[in-house]
């Protein structure tokens, strides 16, 4: 199949760049910078951004495999700066970092800019930048901070870009990556259709005769791989599902029901409550909270999986923005930002093959094979819930008390934007639990009690997102329902920051 390969130079904006050539229905794939895969179907190639200076020696470079093909090229941000230093340019840092809304300035003609305003809209992330170009290269595009903000060799069809046309935050960037699509005469040939396709491969070639354990959360990703898997092997698959206490209200009775009644499936429910709030108590770290919950959850499902017989396979609901943020791909520099624990653990515990069929697709091409394989909207649709649970929505210590402020403030929130007609709307959608003290007044009392927090996010890949402007009248009636039914809550706050900077979830 014809495909644009992305080169993962360590960005955490990688598999978006990815993400952004499927929306185009164009078939992509990511391969490390150093461990490159066939290229006799590649008809071009976007580098991507990284942690990294490009004339560092020992830091990342493009292969010259990938010159030899004298495809088009595509390089952002570091991808930039690496492809003009390898031809020729220079690159420096003059410790003026860029960071955030720039204006881009177009200089001259470019297919790149093609049927695109001249001033434009960009979100820029770097410290380096190009200082000079190789020869046979022209400057594009300036920005204040960037004289050279973009670049192109007409000839050789490479181009450059200092900022990120990936992220929603760079107006026309999807028209960007559109025109460079075209200069490489790639036609759109990827949907749902072609995904589940190639699922259904996947697993009749690997899993063949063999039993299938999946590890379900209840969220869309996992719910829609058991559903998947369902039809492709039947009742060779079995479904556990572990409740370690964190989840929302009635999470787990409902997810059961609903599998059962949507899908025909019977998931084994395992109440381990106990057991993490055991091993969270006096716990306030977050990262240490995860890899808590992610051991747990392993010796927990371990314990459960000895009680089946013949079982072969793990599969797992694991996606693309699980796997990065991790920095699951250990060939590149990619910086942790959190860990997810549905990503490793389980496999070298267990004496089973791993089945990832989802690792390689964004939550929004999940949806769409749900939809294509006739779930109900409720499911498909049905705002994420992190593995975690609200253990990382609960700032600080996690105890008994604070899940069930937290478990009934979530539900207030979440009812009422069902009841306004507002939860579609939103992404994602949810409350949080601040341990610091604010004075109020209930009835004739002070109390100085601790704080809830609410988010609501709009987003189509999961990895940049903008609040969802909620009416300030609505936010104002959850708020003044959590704070007078909730016993132990003064306050109530409305987070509105965008990601980046920060991420969707407060841990």
């Amino acid at each position: 199949m014809k495909k644009i390969l992305v080169i993962d130079f360590g960005s955490q904006y990688t598999q978006l760049i990815a993400r952004r050539l499927r929306e185009l229905c164009v078939y992509s794939e990511v391969c490390p910078w150093d461990e490159l895969p066939k290229l006799d179907e590649v008809e071009g190639f976007i580098l991507s951004g990284g942690p990294e200076s490009s004339n560092i020696e020992g830091n990342p470079t493009i292969h010259e495999d990938i010159f030899s093909t004298k495809k088009p090229i595509l390089g952002i941000c570091y991808g930039m700066q690496v492809l003009s230093f390898q031809e020729g340019g220079k690159v420096i840092n003059e410790g003026k970092k860029e960071f955030g809304h720039a204006e881009l300035n177009v200089m001259s003609e470019s297919n790149i800019f093609e049927n695109i305003v001249t001033t434009i809209d960009v979100w820029m992330s770097h410290g380096d930048k190009v200082d000079s170009l190789p020869q046979g290269y022209e400057i594009t595009a300036s920005s204040s901070n960037s004289p050279i903000a973009a670049f192109q060799n007409q000839e050789k069809k490479y181009y450059g870009l200092q900022f990120h046309p990936e992220v929603t935050h760079t107006k026309y960037g999807i028209e960007i990556i559109k025109n460079f699509v075209d200069i490489c005469g790639v036609e759109q040939n990827w949907n749902a259709s072609d995904i589940l396709k190639q699922i259904e491969e996947l697993v009749s070639n690997e899993v063949k005769e063999d039993n299938v354990l999946l590890a379900l959360s209840g969220g869309v990703d996992s719910t829609v791989l058991a559903a998947v898997l369902y039809k492709i092997i039947g009742d060779k698959l079995t479904c556990v599902m572990v409740d370690h206490g964190l989840l929302r209200k009635n999470e787990a009775k409902n997810v059961v029901q609903n599998l059962k009644e949507k899908i025909g499936l019977t998931v084994n429910l395992v109440n381990a409550e106990d057991t993490f709030l055991t091993k969270l108590s006096g716990v306030t770290e977050p990262e240490t909270k995860r890899k808590i919950i992610g051991n747990t959850f392993i010796e927990v499902f371990e314990n459960e999986s000895k009680k089946l017989e013949s079982i072969n396979w793990l599969a797992q609901g694991t996606i693309y923005p699980d796997v990065i943020e991790s920095a699951g791909n250990s060939k590149t520099k990619a910086k942790v930002i959190k860990s997810h624990h549905n990503v490793g653990g389980l496999p070298e515990r267990m004496d089973l093959k791993l089945l990832e069929p989802f690792r390689m697709l964004f939550k929004d091409e999940v949806r769409k094979i749900g939809k294509a394989i006739g779930l109900p909207h409720e499911i498909v649709e049905r705002h994420p819930f992190p593995g975690p649970g609200l253990g990382i929505r609960i700032i600080g210590e996690v105890n008994h008390e604070r899940l069930e402020r937290l478990r009934e403030a979530d539900h207030i929130f979440l009812s009422e934007l069902k009841k306004q007609d507002l939860y579609y709307s939103a992404s994602q959608a949810f409350a949080f639990y601040l341990p610091i003290k604010s004075v109020g007044v209930v009835g004739d009392n002070r109390v100085y009690a601790d704080v809830i927090g609410l988010r609501s996010v709009n987003t189509t890949d999961f990895m940049t997102a903008k609040a969802t402007a909620l009416p300030h009248e609505f936010v104002e009636h959850v708020s003044t329902r959590i704070v007078n039914e909730i016993d132990g809550i003064s306050r109530v706050v409305y987070d509105i920051t965008s990601k980046p900077p920060a991420t969707i979830e407060w841990e």
